[in-house]
């Protein structure tokens, strides 16, 4: 093609683009017009375009899976954002941290945490044993409260057993939720709300969480009495197994609030599948990401859509036309979009892909039967780099 009919046709391409026309804000417009209207260019655009996506994966019905890091249930997006979709069925699998799921907790005891100037003094806040969480404090007590709490549930008899995270969540979940319809809450816990709405719940970094520092407790103190464990083959087994049933009944979407360990361990799914398991996965269709890191550092945390098409994490329609990195904070516009998501009091049916976790395994473990022979190919052999 000649560079006159090139230039040709990036002019044809131009000539169709959104022009940059902001329209005058009245205060009257609904949070999907001023998003619609209202954000042209830069990280406004990418909001818009995450919202958008968003929007497009609760009316087109995908079956989401939403990633969440770092301490964002102290700071009460849980409460504000993530129970509120839960409950209208938005979110069909959550992976999150093992503190988000302790320090939620705190609420459930009737603690509150306190908003506290940054700079406001470390050294005296450890003398009057208060604990701060950048800008949010609560007294050390909170802590070993919470800890009694999780130590108790987890001695009781049904929990001394091998388990996956997705189960011991739904069982924790299943405690909460009696507890605190027993003693009347004004809004349950993110573990008793998926409990309530078959939402699974994976932690990929188990062990780096206060709830499992009660498991070494326990252990310690009981030794071979205390039975509970967690099996992290069948873990990761699982995650794939529902990705493999959600992308085979249709499209899937993947909501990344922050990086870190919940963002890998969600999208190592498809790797899971197409490079270890070999079978004919094709990643995320859709792809939103609310992440504060730079995206040429080289870490997991700032992975946009592109690069982790590379991996089979996403497909390539999803980044040439259903990806969005938004670099922000989440906690500085999920309320926001998440307003404008539930404009018109929208809402769809809960696909409770806890109860079918079963289904997802069985079917994933026909495909894995089917190809076992290949799987097994030079399992048993020296590599033949390494032969001599």
């Amino acid at each position: 093609m000649s560079e006159n009919n090139v230039a040709q046709e990036v002019l044809e391409a131009f000539e169709q683009s959104r022009e940059v026309r902001p329209r005058a804000i009245t205060g009257n417009e609904s949070p999907i017009e001023l998003l619609a209207s209202a954000f042209p260019a830069y990280v406004g655009r990418q909001v818009r375009e995450g919202a958008r996506l968003m929007q497009k994966s609760v009316d087109s019905g995908n079956f989401v899976f939403c990633t969440m890091s770092g301490a964002m249930t102290p700071a009460g997006l849980h409460r504000s954002c993530i129970v509120p979709m839960i409950e209208r069925g938005m979110i069909d699998v959550l992976t999150t941290t093992g503190a988000n799921l302790y320090h939620d907790a705190h609420r459930v005891l009737g603690f509150r945490l306190k908003e506290i100037a940054p700079d406001a003094g470390d050294t005296m806040l450890r003398e009057a044993r208060i604990i701060r969480i950048y800008d949010i404090a609560f007294p050390e007590d909170v802590l070993l409260r919470t800890d009694r709490l999780f130590a108790w549930l987890m001695a009781m008899p049904e929990f001394q057993r091998t388990m996956t995270t997705a189960e011991f969540h739904h069982l924790l979940g299943k405690h909460l939720y009696e507890l605190e319809s027993k003693v009347g809450v004004d809004q349950h816990s993110l573990l008793a709300t998926a409990y309530k709405f078959g939402v699974p719940i994976f932690v990929g970094a188990p062990q780096d969480g206060s709830i499992f520092l009660n498991a070494v407790r326990l252990k310690a103190a009981l030794g071979e009495k205390f039975k509970f464990a967690l099996d992290i083959n069948a873990d990761v087994y699982a995650m794939a197994a529902l990705q493999w049933l959600a992308q085979n009944e249709g499209d899937t979407a993947v909501w990344i609030l922050g990086g870190g360990v919940p963002k890998n361990y969600t999208l190592q799914g498809e790797p899971t599948l197409g490079q270890i398991l070999e079978l004919d996965a094709r990643g995320f269709d859709i792809d939103v990401q609310f992440c504060v890191e730079v995206v040429d550092n080289g870490a997991l945390s700032s992975c946009p859509a592109g690069e982790g098409h590379t991996w089979g994490k996403v497909s390539a329609e999803c980044v040439e036309f259903n990806s969005a990195y938004v670099r922000t904070d989440v906690t500085s516009v999920l309320p926001w979009v998440t307003h404008a998501l539930f404009h018109g009091d929208k809402r769809r049916a809960h696909k409770r892909m806890y109860d079918r976790l079963p289904e997802a395994l069985q079917r994933l473990d026909a495909d894995v039967a089917a190809r076992r022979d290949q799987l097994l190919e030079g399992v048993y052999e020296t590599p033949e780099e390494f032969q001599r």
